[in-house]
């Protein structure tokens, strides 16, 4: 399944980052909306569910998130919908781990 949120905040090192397999960081920006991806191994075989993936997030409830290679790339979201069937664009689109 895929979940959808809207970037609320990022911090400054996200735009920073210019490793190459990184460069992906520079494109976050606030009131995006973003597509995150939930596969195994990141999925949990007892629950079928990714951690962070705002379950019983509804409304207003902040989220906080981190990018994996680079943990000063963070900031908060809050979840839209969840999609049973990923429909996910290239662009905006990231998986849980």
């Amino acid at each position: 399944y895929c979940v959808e949120f809207r970037t609320e905040s990022l911090s400054q090192h996200c735009a920073l980052e210019a490793r190459p397999y990184a460069r992906w960081m520079r494109y976050l920006r606030e009131g995006h909306t973003v597509c995150v991806a939930c596969q195994p191994p990141a999925m949990s075989t007892a629950t079928q569910r990714c951690a962070g993936d705002g379950h019983n997030a509804h409304g207003d409830k902040i989220l906080h998130w981190e990018a994996i290679g680079n943990s000063q790339c963070q900031g908060t979201w809050k979840k839209i919908q969840q999609l049973e069937h990923c429909s996910c664009p290239l662009v905006h689109s990231f998986i849980f781990t």
